[in-house]
């Protein structure tokens, strides 16, 4: 049975939570409380990556076995030291729409997502001023995501292959887990036109396919995608997001969006070589802390600058 409110003091934050004993992972026996505590404890890895990102949470109110709904728009229900963005909806019919994005800039903010039953959290590849306005992307992200047929093993060997390309041009890059089904890649980079990072995710992509069409597509069209890995480099459009780094996803069990190293990734036989839970992210990163902290650790001004392609 769900337990009543209650209220507690999360980082000198006054914090009503409800519902700790319900079961959002019913195959799991996983609650919200474990939910909050999972976020707890990877909060010092986890808050750099959504420091000064506008948050969309994916909600899951009834459990991962029941409709989730994406929420961008924070200013209907949060508290008062919340900080709010106020940014132009993305695909708004009128141009002038806004709504105000939550930033997550500390534990209680996370607690807050957290107890709203925001079980994923999805940044975008930029971030905001002290003012709230947006800066140019700082942040080249490929979505290797595995067609029918294919699995986080193919995602592993594309991995690699875009590592080697970047790396052409200077890009150090640095893997995640989706917490679903395939992998990411990012790299720390600096661009003049916030178009430029779409511009040569597509360029490499297309590369790639052209290299290797037996097992890469860079074409969204899901009948190209059977038997191959999809490198989407849509995700580097400034209306997007992508899944924060150890956010959790709503699937059957509590699976997280987790940094890997690259001799994991290169060491990748079989799919559970690189699935984790909460628990098991919890050691990895008291084990070995952030594997995706160098994402932030260069200033913005000394990351390397992206290739300008012809459009």
């Amino acid at each position: 049975m769900a337990s009543e409110t209650v209220t507690v003091e999360v980082g000198g934050r006054r914090l009503r939570l409800s519902n700790l004993d319900k079961v959002l992972y019913p195959a799991a026996g996983f609650t919200k409380g474990e939910v909050i505590h999972y976020y707890s404890q990877v909060a010092p890895a986890m808050l750099p990556h959504l420091a000064e990102r506008p948050l969309t949470l994916r909600r899951f109110p009834d459990g991962v076995d029941n409709a989730p709904f994406y929420d961008k728009d924070a200013s209907r229900h949060a508290p008062e030291w919340l900080r709010v963005v106020r940014l132009p909806t993305p695909g708004s019919s009128k141009a002038h729409e806004e709504i105000g994005y939550a930033v997550i800039d500390g534990l209680p903010a996370l607690v807050w997502a957290a107890n709203l039953a925001g079980l994923e959290l999805h940044v975008p590849q930029w971030t905001v001023t002290a003012q709230g306005r947006p800066r140019a992307p700082d942040l080249l992200v490929f979505d290797l995501d595995p067609g029918s047929g294919t699995t986080v093993v193919e995602c592993a060997r594309v991995a690699e292959a875009v590592r080697e390309v970047v790396a052409e041009d200077g890009l150090e890059c640095y893997a995640k887990t989706s917490g679903s089904k395939g992998l990411q890649v990012y790299a720390p980079v600096r661009v003049d036109d916030p178009a430029q990072t779409s511009v040569y995710a597509k360029a490499v992509a297309e590369r790639l396919a052209t290299q290797r069409p037996r097992d890469v597509v860079s074409r969204m069209a899901k009948d190209a995608r059977r038997g191959k890995v999809l490198v989407d480099w849509s995700q580097n459009n400034t209306a997007k997001t992508t899944v924060a780094p150890y956010s959790l996803r709503g699937r059957e069990q509590p699976t997280v969006s987790t940094p890997v190293s690259w001799a994991e990734v290169e060491g990748c036989d079989e799919p559970d070589d690189l699935v984790f839970t909460t628990d098991e992210v919890v050691d990895r990163v008291r084990r070995d802390g952030d594997l995706f902290g160098p994402l932030h650790a260069v200033p913005r001004a000394d990351r390397p600058q992206l290739p300008v392609l012809g459009r």
